[in-house]
């Protein structure tokens, strides 16, 4: 059977040169996917920053436990926004350990030096040098608080040298250090730069006290190394923290590791599931159409004595071969685009320069056996009519298709299209990422729906249609409409990838829009300050308290930025928060309340948005129970409800709750407002300057950094909905490529038996308009359904913004695209003379 199917595929080029452009294209986007899950899973970060410790103790993530089913409770575990700290007296207990020679505390500062301010830099106490382990270069190690020593790479960079000064900026203070000694790692220490103040002096600037941001343990020579990892274990479990080994020592090293790692599989997977659905239609489409296109060549096989088995052996030989090919050009095309793929969320700050595209192998696999399974499977359902049927009774079959499916995919049809109906009660009862997760079930579930349901439809459409063909191109439009009801059932593939394009384009994109527009928006609207303190390097808390000085000044906000944890009806999810000190806040900031007020806003109380308390149930005078950043449980009053949580996160807290929770602990901007007529911008300017990298700006170009920021964050989801509708497409003209190239013989008759060339085009343009009307209204439609729905649970919008360009050239670009695959073959197959098309195989 693999001969005879070789042969098939060498002398029927064209038509499965059509499959195996499909199928390339879906194994290359879906090995895109794959590797970038598969990077994330490899991606440990560089463990040489704790090269010396045989375990690192660290907090980086947290458990929570969900609703218990049949006797387990679920758990799901969070990356921590703001890294957690692990208390000083787990180091203690560590020492303590049998083997264990030393348990070494590790604080990472935040701060920046002036002498090299571009290059990404971390503090740390002096004994931390243990565990790389670091050695003098020169000098001596820091003794003063006035003192540091810097690494080798920080000091080849700018030339610093024991007895040189320097300002390093930590905590929005400027200090001015001299350094003491250069050290250098025994091996290559990746990630950011290092500098070293004494132990006392990094505790002191430590905006965490009385924690450390990891532990290392170092063991005794002759020390059991299983037995100390079980000890060092059992005690990081009952901190609430988490022992980290081997490579595995990299995702406690750099903040960015574990981030990047979490990115990178969740990203992928919900990419590689989006467009394995996608995949997943097109190919089943293409797949089936093309063993449609050969009932003829089956039916004779049959004839000639061929079993039922045989025919089927042969064409899934012919779909395993293809499948194969198809994973040849599609896996390195797939490495590439992976490639490609990494540097752009590298250049866009989504993934750490140390990340790299690892693996391949376990990605291609896994991507071309479910290609092939898909494949299978769709040859296999084809062809089981042919296959069940006589073959006198297959041959006549050959001249006219049967119209409909059987019973079974009516009903399959109908459930999908119900089952879409019921998420769409589910979409506006939830918010967040659950709406988004069952938006996006919606969605597949009406094309599905479309898919299952299309023979009818198309029947349906045609009759409807009839009339207005027949008004519009005469008898060409009578031939087109009886020829739509002919074939209603050929075409399913062709409508099923422009619904699925229009669809999934009209959702995804427009959905960002929205997200973005909601976000820029009630940012600009909510903002009542005219002025704003910003730096780099951070505000102090007294920086609000000195604008409140300033004559002219009627009101001054600091805000700190963060994200915190809150449990949601079926998993915990990480959300915007800010803290800011509600003196005067009613003056600077307009968050739209509901109800409650910011003015009960203190130290233990909470407000939060519309939706996120609707998601959780919270209401004014209730508690609410969260994880702040470092994942620090409390419960909090809550105050007030207020609407424009798009603009300003879903939590809002006393500046004091986030104190010695955040990294930095900081406020990222001081919010200012003055009066009409007050001239206060000189002075402004001079607080700003006051603070290392200040600046004061106005607040509207605070809301064009935002607009910026969150168009950076769009461009992931609207890159996966590039490629996905791409493909979509694509797969819809090469549907039309096939589809009209398999009309030769029926053009070629209706020519014999007198219609004209100028008939036959126009006839071919009134089914290409009738099929093509059909499949952008119903896209047009679940787009707008599935669009309205999660807008609405997401944002509160009654109506989505779409705006007309995005529309015409969504949809425009696809009709485009499906009449040049349709007219351009059809021209051609018109070009032969009608006693030649005759003879042309089916």
């Amino acid at each position: 059977m693999l001969r005879l199917a070789a042969r098939t595929l060498r002398h029927r080029k064209g038509g499965f040169l059509a499959t195996f452009v499909a199928l390339a294209a879906g194994v290359a986007v879906l090995m895109t996917c794959a590797l970038l899950v598969e990077s994330g899973w490899r991606h440990q970060g560089d463990p040489h920053r704790y090269g010396a410790a045989v375990a690192v103790v660290a907090d980086r993530d947290l458990t929570v436990d969900g609703p218990t089913v049949l006797g387990e409770t679920e758990r799901t575990t969070v990356l921590l926004p703001e890294r957690g700290g692990v208390p000083e007296m787990v180091a203690g207990e560590l020492a303590d350990v049998p083997g264990v020679a030393r348990a070494v505390g590790d604080r990472r500062l935040v701060v920046v030096t002036t002498a090299a301010p571009e290059l990404p830099t971390t503090g740390h106490g002096w004994s931390s040098t243990a565990l790389a382990p670091h050695r003098l270069q020169s000098g001596r190690p820091p003794r003063t608080d006035g003192e540091i020593a810097v690494d080798a790479r920080l000091a080849d960079g700018t030339g610093l040298a024991p007895g040189a000064t320097t300002e390093v900026v930590t905590g929005g203070v400027s200090r001015t250090y001299e350094v003491s000694g250069v050290v250098a790692a025994n091996g290559t220490v990746g990630g950011r730069a290092a500098l070293f103040f004494t132990d006392a002096h990094a505790a002191a600037l430590d905006p965490r006290p009385g924690r450390y941001d990891a532990v290392g343990v170092l063991t005794a020579p002759d020390a059991g190394r299983d037995a100390v990892l079980a000890s060092v274990r059992r005690i990081a479990e009952a901190a609430g923290a988490t022992a980290y080994t081997g490579e595995d020592r990299g995702l406690a090293a750099e903040p960015d590791s574990a981030a990047a790692r979490s990115l990178a599989l969740g990203a992928g997977a919900a990419f590689a599931g989006y467009a394995a659905a996608v995949v997943g239609f097109v190919v089943a489409g293409t797949v089936g159409l093309s063993v449609r296109h050969r009932r003829r060549d089956l039916a004779l096989l049959r004839a000639v004595a061929a079993t039922p088995g045989q025919v089927r052996s042969m064409l899934l030989a012919e779909a395993g071969l293809l499948a194969l090919l198809a994973g040849a050009v599609g896996v390195p095309a797939g490495l590439l685009a992976g490639y490609q793929t990494r540097d752009a969320l590298v250049s866009r700050g989504f993934l750490p320069d140390d990340f790299a595209v690892r693996g391949g192998a376990l990605s291609a696999a896994a991507v071309v056996v479910t290609v092939a399974v898909v494949v299978l499977l769709s040859t296999w359902i084809a062809a089981l009519r042919v296959t069940r049927i006589r073959p006198t009774e297959a041959l006549g079959e050959t001249a006219v298709e049967p119209t409909t499916g059987g019973r079974v995919r009516l009903i399959c049809g109908v459930s999908c299209a119900a089952g879409a109906l019921s998420l769409t009660a589910l979409t506006g009862a939830t918010d967040g990422q659950t709406a988004l997760g069952a938006a996006m079930g919606m969605l597949y579930l009406f094309v599905l729906g479309v898919a299952l349901l299309a023979p009818w439809i198309n029947q349906t459409a045609a009759r409807l249609l009839g009339p207005v063909l027949r008004a519009v191109w005469g008898d060409s439009g009578y031939l087109a409409a009886a020829n739509l009801r002919a074939n209603a059932r050929g075409m399913v593939a062709v409508l099923t990838a422009l619904v699925l394009s229009v669809g999934l384009g009209g959702t995804v994109w427009f959905l960002q829009d929205n997200l973005e527009r909601q976000t820029v928006v009630q940012s600009r609207e909510g903002v009542l300050a005219q002025y704003a303190l910003t730096s780099g390097a951070g505000l102090p808390a007294s920086a609000a308290a000195e604008a409140r000085r300033i004559p002219g000044v009627v009101a001054a906000t600091g805000v700190r930025r963060t994200s915190v944890v809150v449990p949601d009806r079926l998993e915990p999810q990480t959300v915007p928060a800010q803290g800011i000190d509600p003196l005067g806040a009613d003056r600077t900031l307009d968050l739209r309340i509901r109800s409650g007020s910011l003015d009960d806003l203190r130290e233990g109380a909470v407000a939060v948005s519309t939706a996120r308390a609707d998601a959780a149930g919270w209401k004014v005078g209730g508690k609410a129970r969260l994880w702040l950043g470092d994942g620090t449980p409390v419960t909090l009053r809550v105050v007030a409800l207020y609407e424009r949580g798009w603009g300003f996160g879903d939590v809002t807290v006393h500046r004091s709750t986030l104190d010695g929770h955040t990294v930095t602990g900081l406020d990222d901007r001081v919010l200012v407002r003055t009066a009409p007529d007050a001239d206060a911008e000189g002075a402004l300017t001079e607080l700003a300057r006051r603070y290392p990298g200040g600046q004061m700006v106005d607040t509207a170009r605070l809301t064009g950094e935002l607009a910026e920021d969150v168009a950076v964050s769009g461009w992931l989801n609207k890159t996966l909905v590039t490629v996905l509708v791409g493909y979509a497409i694509l797969a819809a003209a090469n549907t039309l490529v096939m589809a009209a190239l398999s009309r030769t013989r029926e053009l070629s008759l209706l020519r014999l038996v007198g219609v004209t060339r100028g008939q036959v085009k126009r006839m071919v343009h009134a089914e290409q308009a009738g099929l093509l009307g059909v499949a952008l209204l119903l896209g047009a439609a679940i787009a707008g359904v599935t669009l309205t729905t999660i807008v609405r649970a997401v944002t509160g919008a009654a109506v989505p913004h779409v705006p007309a360009v995005g529309w015409v050239v969504l949809l425009g670009g696809t009709a485009a695209l499906a009449l040049l695959a349709t007219l351009v073959p059809v021209g051609r197959v018109l070009r032969t003379a009608g006693v030649e098309g005759m003879g042309v195989r089916e």
